[in-house]
């Protein structure tokens, strides 16, 4: 039975049960690595080894989920997005599983790190894309609902965690968080497709030489992960800011339960401290999809500005001494945080447009994934040198400024428009558009106007849209 073809996102609907496994997904993957850094302890005092090289743990199980991020963008685009979530549920939770009978650091490098990680990644570009085209009025708010499960889980995780850890051990704990880690495949099948109609692929019949390029090894990769994103100025300015914000941006998530315990706090106080930050977290989150949605400045400018307190927030965490004034310190980090990672999200389809942002978000994931792999093993290794975690937090407040200063750089960053109507666009045999528009209108072209000409012509709706709500 061919499934039905939207013209526009519903908005709403079924939309709502996509957003609620994206809120599923985000609690159990982004959500337990926020709360990790209770194992973190455990794994320092257990293997007897120093910061730097427990880190390693969270560092690769983000990197391996965010560089992973492409293969989760083509399964999905072969497989459908339901199939691809729920395998990458029963790699999570075999991860998990195997890492609590780890021996030795290695082991959970290549458990809890790799094959979890590579779970994660199935999971992830599925079902973010997938919330992007059921909406796009309240995309901002869709997605920021669905990230407040970072917020949510972080707050409950933490103690609930210390709790296992103190009952079962840390073993009987992560053999406790496999078993949570089959929920992805309950949030994958609440994945129902949907086709839009720039999905539709356009009458390739009329051109033969198409099935002779598509033979060939590297047309096959380029049309597979759609490679010419990398010749997309204004996409490569945002991973470049990306990476630099990762590198910062993940270090509290893996270090501020440790940081705690360096200030002299009990095992539940610092625990406590996560939930508290990931309260402000949700809150943030809410409010600026909120916000966002409202379209009282452009998606780009409310990135810079949320970056910009972000690092902030983390200069002035080691000022805190006493569990009172961390604690506020935090709240205050987790507000400024908490509003970042649904907006990023968010703007990547104001960037590339709907119809490519299954690859965009996959190749997006991989720029952080340098970030989120370097970052917090510097950090260790600052804490290793100096005895305390001021060092680290500074260093990743410095990276979180240079990417917030990267957008800078960004096409229409500081002018309305980054495409003009009329201009020729970048590529071999590129027509304009006045050309195009004068072959007639797409539905009655389908059979002569190729795949590259519909995707300007689909590029210049998605502009034109933009500079209309911008």
């Amino acid at each position: 039975m061919a499934k039905p073809v939207c013209r526009e996102p519903p908005d709403g609907g079924w939309g709502w049960m996509v957003v609620l496994a994206g809120f599923m997904k985000i609690c159990l993957t982004f959500g337990i690595v926020r709360s990790f850094g209770v194992f973190f302890v455990q794994f320092i005092e257990h293997f007897d080894k120093s910061s730097s090289q427990v880190s390693w743990i969270g560092s690769i199980l983000l990197a391996t989920q965010q560089f992973g991020c492409p293969l989760g963008s083509i399964f999905g685009a072969h497989y459908g997005a339901r199939p691809v979530v729920m395998v990458g549920g029963v790699f999570a939770c075999l991860g998990m599983l195997t890492a609590s009978f780890g021996q030795s650091l290695l082991h959970l490098y290549l458990s809890a790190g790799f094959l979890t990680g590579f779970g994660w990644a199935l999971a992830f570009s599925p079902t973010v894309s997938m919330i992007a085209k059921y909406f796009k009025k309240r995309r901002a708010l869709a997605t920021g609902l669905a990230f407040t499960g970072v917020g949510i889980s972080s707050f409950f995780f933490p103690p609930l965690f210390q709790l296992l850890i103190d009952v079962y051990g840390w073993r009987g704990a992560l053999q406790i968080v496999s078993a949570m880690m089959l929920n992805l495949c309950v949030s994958g099948a609440l994945l129902r497709p949907i086709t839009l109609f720039e999905d539709l692929p356009v009458a390739s019949a009329g051109h033969p030489d198409d099935g002779e390029k598509n033979t060939k090894c590297w047309g096959k990769v380029v049309s597979t992960l759609d490679l010419t994103l990398f010749l997309h100025r204004g996409f490569m300015v945002y991973n470049l800011s990306a990476t630099l914000l990762a590198m910062g941006f993940f270090v509290p998530y893996i270090h501020l339960l440790a940081h705690g315990k360096d200030l002299g706090l009990s095992d539940y106080e610092v625990a406590f401290l996560m939930s508290a930050t990931a309260i402000a977290d949700t809150v943030a989150r809410l409010f600026s999809g909120w916000v966002a949605d409202f379209r009282l400045i452009r998606k780009i400018h409310m990135v810079f500005l949320w970056s910009l307190f972000t690092g902030i927030s983390l200069v002035i965490i080691p000022t805190g001494r006493s569990y009172t004034s961390t604690m506020g310190l935090c709240i205050f980090y987790g507000f400024c945080a908490g509003g970042l990672p649904a907006l990023l999200f968010a703007t990547i389809t104001d960037i590339v447009g709907i119809g490519r942002i299954l690859n965009a978000t996959g190749l997006f994931m991989v720029f952080m994934s340098i970030g989120s792999l370097l970052g917090p093993p510097l950090s260790g290794f600052l804490r290793d040198r100096t005895g305390n975690f001021a060092l680290s937090f500074m260093t990743a407040s410095g990276f979180i400024f240079a990417g917030c200063a990267v957008h800078l750089f960004s096409p229409g960053f500081f002018v309305r428009k980054s495409v003009l109507p009329g201009e020729e666009m970048a590529g071999p045999a590129g027509r304009s558009r006045k050309e195009l528009d004068e072959e007639g209108p797409v539905l009655e072209k389908e059979a002569t106007i190729s795949d590259a000409d519909l995707g300007r012509r689909l590029s210049w709706t998605v502009a034109e849209t933009l500079e209309s709500n911008f």
